[in-house]
């Protein structure tokens, strides 16, 4: 039987038939039944079709991985690559947001600050984290640990993967656009490095309040848009069933953010996803923050903020 744990997407129907059978073969196979060279094949034939699939998804495709529940959330990156992190609470004005978390640590034995959404693994911890959708004061307390990175000059790294900014009546009653302003505005002053990553979902203000970097990286299969496709939807054609008619013509994956100038890079995703294998995954978004921040190193504060503020200016004039 296939593997109660392993989770697909409605469009890898093709190779959860694959898998199942080389779970089949296996099971016949731990039974004494001679069929070794039959799981080779088959196996091989679900890589080659998985690989197949994900060299050419659509955009609406990208959107369902980006979403996958099992892709690596906040909690994972730093857990995995940061050491003696310590989480800050709290935005010293209303209270805590468990949607966006925030700290300092270290990475590869340097000081860092790091910030991002929290989405949830399970439904407990979704529910805890709403969904990785932030209030007011989560946006708050980000701009308050940019503050405290730039007293002491800490390099500030961003995780971001958020369907948006919580829209509720109570955040909006407390400045949900004010204070994604003044996180948006936090990060265009920083006098520090500060380096952001579209880990899955860069939706709408919620997202650029995060990603207002001096390099902004992207996921391979990660989103990035300004409206989700379902509100896109719902606004062009009144009808929210068209979520993969209007994501598939609004230009939100990886490659059209590196086209436009709005990401400087792509993270390759293993073969089937970030979710397929996360540890690797981690471990290779860890080698591109250390060359990030690399490039960074021997700038002022003034040439820190100059560089950041015209690679923003310059967004869209690649095309021009």
């Amino acid at each position: 039987m296939p593997d109660p744990m392993r989770s697909y997407l409605d469009f890898e129907k093709p190779v959860a038939e694959l898998d199942s059978k080389v779970d089949e073969l296996r099971a016949m196979a731990a039974a004494g039944t001679d069929i070794g060279e039959e799981v080779s094949r088959i196996e091989e034939k679900a890589g080659q079709a998985l690989a197949d699939l994900y060299a050419n998804l659509t955009p609406w495709q990208k959107t369902m991985v980006a979403r996958h529940p099992q892709r690596p959330h906040f909690t994972d990156f730093v857990n995995g690559l940061i050491t003696e992190f310590t989480p800050l609470a709290g935005d010293r004005k209303f209270g805590e947001d468990a949607a966006l978390l925030g700290g300092f640590g270290r990475f590869r034995g340097e000081p860092i600050c790091v910030m991002g959404q929290e989405k949830g693994a399970t439904t407990e911890s979704r529910l805890k984290h709403n969904f990785g959708m932030a209030r007011p004061e989560g946006y708050r307390k980000a701009v308050r640990l940019m503050e405290m990175a730039e007293r002491f000059g800490i390099p500030v790294l961003s995780l971001v993967d958020s369907a948006g900014a919580y829209p509720g009546i109570g955040a909006e009653e407390r400045g949900q656009a004010e204070a994604i302003a003044r996180s948006t505005d936090a990060c265009l002053s920083l006098g520090v490095p500060n380096v952001a990553i579209i880990t899955g979902e860069g939706m709408s203000g919620g997202a650029i309040a995060l990603t207002t970097a001096n390099r902004v990286l992207m996921l391979e299969h990660a989103i990035y848009s300004v409206i989700s496709p379902e509100a896109a939807s719902s606004i062009l054609w009144r009808d929210g069933t068209k979520a993969q008619e209007a994501a598939n013509s609004m230009k939100i994956t990886a490659q059209d953010m590196l086209r436009f100038g709005v990401v400087d890079t792509i993270l390759k995703e293993p073969v089937g996803g970030a979710h397929r294998d996360p540890a690797a995954m981690i471990a290779a978004t860890g080698e591109a923050i250390a060359q990030a921040f690399d490039e960074l190193k021997g700038l002022d504060a003034d040439a820190i903020r100059k560089q950041r503020r015209q690679k923003f200016i310059d967004i869209g004039r690649k095309l021009s």
